[in-house]
């Protein structure tokens, strides 16, 4: 099935913050939510531009209950969300009532070529980290002995 060509309108409060990415273009990272199962791409990424609603009754101030930004991190309990006054804010899970995605800003993740980089040399990064971590150790550098 044939893509749509749709041209992304963000909003005010999204300008600056694309600008400050680098602005990135936008064309073409729309949702595809139909047709052929390898061709689909949709759901949350890195980086995206969202506006989050909170259940108000977590907050004393109810316009406190909205948030707007872009998407910097997405864990089991929590998101991370850089708002638009710069201020980095971790979301619980539990609070959150709505999440509207304004736009993509980068590929699904399967076709996000400088994501998969990231990652692999944050995994080597890692590793050797761990290797360090272990050799630095008392009494665990032996672990490779059998009996």
């Amino acid at each position: 099935m044939a893509k749509k060509k749709q041209s992304v309108d963000l909003p005010n409060w999204a300008k600056s913050m694309w600008e400050d990415m680098g602005s990135p273009e936008l064309e073409g990272l729309v949702p595809v939510h139909s047709g052929d199962l390898l061709e689909r791409r949709e759901g949350l990424r890195r980086d995206d531009f969202v506006e989050v609603h909170l259940n108000v009754q977590a907050f004393a101030d109810p316009k406190d209950a909205f948030v707007r930004g872009r998407l910097l991190s997405s864990g089991k309990n929590s998101l991370e969300i850089l708002t638009e006054e710069g201020e980095s804010q971790f979301i619980a899970r539990d609070v959150i009532v709505k999440m509207v995605l304004v736009a993509h800003t980068r590929p699904a993740y399967i076709d996000d070529k400088e994501l998969l980089a990231f990652e692999r040399e944050d995994m080597k990064r890692r590793s050797k980290l761990h290797e360090k971590v272990e050799k630095e150790t008392k009494g665990n550098d032996d672990s490779h002995l059998w009996g």
